[in-house]
């Protein structure tokens, strides 16, 4: 999957996951403090001199401060509320206590300068790339501001030491401010790109583990499923053909004709509740075959925007081209069509769909349908998979049960994240079947924008 697509993905993640970071960076900062004032303690104890007197005395304010701006931290953080606004401002003002921490410690000369890159670090892992590119900027700038300032005697040098300027040339300052600055946007981008990827290898893990309990959960009803459709088939078989026979004989228009119409609608929809069973139960592979994956999407894109009743909203596609897999075409329509439907279902007003298809991985293809409607509740997300159960009124409760069942029948894995009031994302997990028409290597996006403007049903 293209890389703002997978990013995109990891937006929907429970806001649970980046509290308790957060928890974990507010507690390793109060650490930090207690360290840095007995540290403090420790090296300034032989000098026998008043506590206002020590040299130490600046590092103690230091961590006093860290310890009160960590416990106004703390109360932000329970509350639960613009937590990455949170993230951003504590990680911002870090660079300034690393900068105040090198001040007081000799600056130039400060072994404290590692501190910029472990911020930068821990950014990445709650902020991933784009964070830990805007703490690196921070930490260049403050740093080399801070030497400038102090070369040129705006700043003075803290405990009256002697200027910078009388001990280095400029060639020094300026080497030491480029490597400084060459190696937090280094670090910056070897930490997003790992964090990414930690992300990332989460989510798929998250999958699997998610796809796995279904499955085991499922495999316990497929033999008492399948005995049930077995034995309505065929006394529905013949209810149907009896009705069928009495209705001949019954007056066109007549009460005992408008009941046998009624009969023969329910039981041919009893009829579809048992094929959805035993699809359910034993999905065949018989019919597969090589699929574009992008064809078909585009294909029931179509379909889906010529549908009568369909309400006007925006569906963005975003697919990588020359993906194939091997599956049964009508199931894989089958999946597209209930998950599209799905998502239109979810948008109370004007709304949007992305469909996203790539492929970061030779073995895998990454197929995400996202939406920004009312999204799931969390009691009832615990069920979405079970079989016969649904929140629509003439739904029967096979619908996402039976596109798992498809899904893993072809070794594929779904799973989903929805947060109540701003959407839900499906993602689909497929093996790539290389095309011998295509190289493996010339992979090409292309990006559509559809909007839905379907006829009020």
């Amino acid at each position: 999957m293209p890389l703002d697509n997978r990013v995109k993905a990891n937006s929907f993640e429970q806001n649970s996951d980046l509290y308790t970071q957060i928890k974990w960076i507010i507690l390793a900062r109060v650490v930090f403090a207690i360290v840095l004032i007995f540290s403090s303690l420790f090296f300034s104890s032989g000098e026998n001199l008043p506590l206002l007197a020590q040299p130490f005395l600046s590092l103690y304010y230091l961590a006093t401060g860290v310890l009160i701006v960590s416990i106004l931290y703390i109360f932000w953080l329970n509350q639960k509320r613009w937590l990455m606004a949170l993230a951003y401002f504590q990680t911002i003002m870090d660079t300034f206590l690393v900068t105040g921490i090198i001040f007081v410690t000799g600056s130039f000369d400060s072994v404290f300068t590692f501190l910029y890159l472990l911020v930068i670090i821990y950014a990445s892992m709650i902020l991933l790339q784009k964070g830990s590119f805007v703490m690196a900027t921070f930490s260049s700038l403050q740093y080399g501001l801070l030497i400038e300032l102090e070369y040129y005697g705006v700043l003075t040098p803290f405990m009256e030491q002697y200027s910078i300027s009388m001990t280095r040339n400029e060639t020094q300052i300026i080497y030491r401010i480029i490597i400084t600055i060459a190696a937090c946007f280094a670090v910056a981008i070897l930490s997003s790109i790992l964090s990414i990827q930690l992300r990332n290898a989460r989510k798929d893990l998250k999958i699997t583990q998610e796809h796995l309990k279904r499955v085991e959960k499922m495999s316990a009803m497929d033999e008492m499923i399948s005995g049930i459709a077995h034995e309505i088939k065929n006394p529905l078989a013949s209810l149907s053909g009896s009705i069928q026979l009495l209705k001949e004989d019954a007056r066109p228009g007549s009460h005992e004709d408008k009941l046998m119409h009624i009969i023969l609608r329910e039981t041919q929809r009893l009829k579809q509740i048992t094929n959805d069973i035993g699809l359910f139960a034993k999905p065949s592979k018989i019919n597969a075959k090589q699929v574009d994956m992008t064809k078909a999407i585009e294909d029931v894109v179509t379909l889906f925007l010529n549908t009568p009743g369909t309400r006007k909203l925006q569906l963005d596609t975003k697919l990588e081209k020359n993906l194939f897999i091997t599956i049964d075409p009508d199931h894989l329509k089958q999946i597209l069509w209930n998950l599209i439907k799905n998502a239109a279902e979810s948008i109370d007003a004007k709304g949007k769909i992305i469909i996203g298809l790539g492929s970061p991985r030779n073995k895998r293809i990454y197929l995400t349908i996202s939406d920004n409607g009312t999204g799931i509740d969390p009691e009832k997300a615990k069920h979405i998979f079970d079989p016969f159960y649904t929140t629509k009124p003439e739904g029967t409760g096979l619908g996402l049960s039976i596109i798992h069942r498809i899904i893993d029948t072809y070794d594929g894995m779904i799973d989903f994240e929805s947060i109540p009031g701003k959407g839900t994302l499906f993602t689909i997990v497929f093996k790539n079947t290389p095309s011998p028409l295509t190289a493996p290597d010339k992979k090409q996006e292309h990006n559509k924008i559809l909007t839905i403007q379907g006829k009020s049903g």
